[in-house]
Formats: C-alpha cells, structure tokens, sequence
C-alpha cells in the first residue's frame, strides 16, 4: 500500500497548489476532492435546482458521473464525459458548491466516492475533512491555514487582470464561506487531531511548500523511490 497525504483547510489557503506540487514531488496521485462538489454544484446550477434542497441534490448525485483524471499541470474535471475544468473555477459554481456541500447526506455520498478514489493509497488528496472524515487513518496530515485577509487578498490577486468584483466583496465571501464550512452538521471544517497545523499567513509560497516536503519526510523514509513508514507520530506546530 501506497501512503495517503490528506491536506484540509478553508477557502483560500493554497491546498490545491500544495497537493500539486507533493504529488509532483513525490510521484503521487493528486485527488482534488472540491472539484468532486464544484462538478455536482455546477449540474445543479443547470437544471435550476435549489441549493437548500438536499433531496434533489442527492439524486443528482446519484445519476452524474463525475470523474477526475490527474494531469501534472492538475486535475482534468469531467462530468458526465463532458470536460469542465475551467468551468467549475468561476466565482458562481465556487459559492454554489459551498452550499450545496452542507447538506450530510450528499457529503456521505461524496465521502464514500472519495475513498473509493484514494483507497490504494499513492495519493494527495485536498480538501476540508480528508483527515478527519474521508481517511481519519492517512499517514500524512496537513491542515493548510491562513489569515482570511491573507487568504481574501490571494483570491483577488488570482482574479487578475481584470477582477470582476472587488477584494472587499471576495473576504466577505470567504469569510461567510469559512462560517459555512466550520458550523455544518456533517464533517465541519477542523484540523485532525494528529494533523500538523501549516499557517501560511507570513510564509511565501516556497516557504510553504518546502516545509509540506519536510512533513511528508518526517513520516517516510524514501528509498529507490519507494516510501517506508517511519513509524514516526503526528505532532501539532
């Protein structure tokens, strides 16, 4: 068995491209779980459902295939065969998922999907309950975190060249989207008990991503390109 890094935390924190570049760096698989509910979200929003109404949304659930299929440059997004990798990055479909992945049920079904993906281990998966919910038991857990001004300040600068809304707009959106995630009923946003807490409010993005590589050898011993378990336990920074 291949070893399992879960990366967890809210909007804004850069998991997707920490979960890149590990996967780059030590040959795993790099499994973009909010993609999984940007995809259904963005279905929703073509048939006109409603976001508060768990029923429909789980049986949309159950007859949509969505699959991803990892690139170096990141994740291909399908749904239903149809490429919607761009797609699913606009700013409705991002606040459409935040709703529609409330509801426990749906995020049941998404759970059960999601381990099916990673069950073989060799993976990065990214997200906000990998390691307290979809694999409690990942040799690796990272929860990603920063300020909300930070985070707020780095979605706007994405939205470059030409922001469509202002960057006070874009922390008020995060900021409603972090209350969502950390007060839902079903697998609220928290770091995992064992998980190292990386805040990347005062790191630039090399800082971070060298200290994510020094977590992921602090539990495996690489050899030949293989991974051996350290047997070293998680502690909290």
């Amino acid at each position: 068995m291949q070893p399992v890094v879960a990366i967890d935390g809210p909007a804004g924190a850069g998991k997707s491209t920490l979960a890149a570049h590990l996967a780059r760096r030590f040959g795993f698989l790099n499994l973009e779980t909010g993609a999984m509910y940007r995809a259904l979200a963005l279905k929703a929003i073509e048939q006109d459902l409603d976001f508060d109404e768990e029923a429909p949304l789980l049986e949309l659930a159950h007859y949509t295939k969505i699959a991803l299929e990892p690139q170096r440059e990141g994740n291909r997004v399908l749904v239903d065969g149809i490429d919607v990798s761009r797609r699913i990055r606009d700013t409705d479909v991002t606040q459409a998922a935040s709703k529609v992945s409330v509801h426990p049920h749906l995020r049941a079904w998404m759970v059960d999907q999601q381990r099916a993906l990673g069950e073989k281990g060799g993976v990065v998966m990214e997200g906000r309950d990998i390691g307290t919910a979809v694999f409690p038991d990942a040799e690796v857990k990272i929860f990603l975190d920063a300020a909300p001004e930070v985070r707020g300040n780095r979605r706007y600068r994405q939205a470059e060249p030409v922001p469509q809304v202002t960057e006070e707009a874009i922390l008020k959106e995060l900021k409603e989207r972090d209350y969502r995630d950390r007060n839902r009923a079903e697998s609220p946003l928290r770091p995992a008990e064992d998980a190292v807490i990386l805040d990347s409010t005062s790191m630039t993005l090399e800082q971070v991503l060298a200290r994510a590589e020094d977590i992921v050898r602090a539990h495996f011993s690489v050899q030949d390109g293989t991974f051996q378990s350290t047997g070293a336990g998680t502690t909290k920074k």
